[in-house]
């Protein structure tokens, strides 16, 4: 199985089986995957589900690709593709149990503060993309940050704020250790899809 996902239309919402061709298991993406860490270790912790990460830059993709490979894991493809797009456009409908977005770029200064990604298009495609009891998963070391995107996802009443399960299995990102070490907090938030939104 190709690990690498290219789209034969980048114009068209992608069906369902052109992510993975076994639909009926559960599907969870990681936007901005990185170098593919945190995506490798939840593969390889679940094989019964699909994990579909994206990340625009080469050099990671490239990584991904060879952890994957390494790892013989037929669960796990990467899309290379810019994130906004590939939320608001790519990703079909109800297609997805869980989004992780991971310490993205936080965009400090003011004049950049439009490019940050979670706004309300961002939120109106996770609503699209989720499925039924589906969760979106947010980390950040940015405490601003943070509040903002707090205020913008709870303005949604299809997204439910629930607690985060500190049981649940969720291996550390590379950022998160970085973060940690240099003694910052680091802000989480689990959001899940509104029973009745669905």
């Amino acid at each position: 199985m190709k690990v690498q996902l290219v789209p034969s239309n980048y114009f068209k919402k992608l069906p369902k089986e052109a992510l993975f061709t076994e639909i009926d298991k559960p599907l969870e993406i990681d936007l901005g995957c990185g170098d593919g860490s945190f995506l490798v270790a939840m593969a390889s912790q679940f094989p019964e589900k699909n994990f579909l990460g994206v990340e625009r830059l080469l050099g990671r993709v490239r990584k991904v690709l060879r952890k994957s490979e390494k790892n013989s894991l037929s669960n796990l493809k990467v899309l290379r593709l810019e994130l906004s797009y590939t939320v608001e456009w790519l990703l079909p409908d109800q297609c997805a149990s869980r989004i992780h977005l991971l310490f993205p770029d936080p965009w400090p200064k003011k004049k950049h503060h439009k490019r940050r990604m979670i706004n309300q298009k961002f939120c109106e495609a996770l609503i699209r993309i989720l499925n039924k009891d589906g969760e979106f998963l947010f980390k950040t070391d940015h405490q601003e940050y943070f509040e903002e995107s707090m205020c913008t996802l709870q303005n949604f009443s299809l997204l439910d704020h629930v607690p985060w399960d500190k049981e649940d299995y969720y291996p550390v990102t590379d950022f998160e250790r970085i973060w940690t070490n240099e003694g910052k907090n680091i802000y989480s938030a689990r959001f899940k899809i509104h029973q009745e939104g669905v």
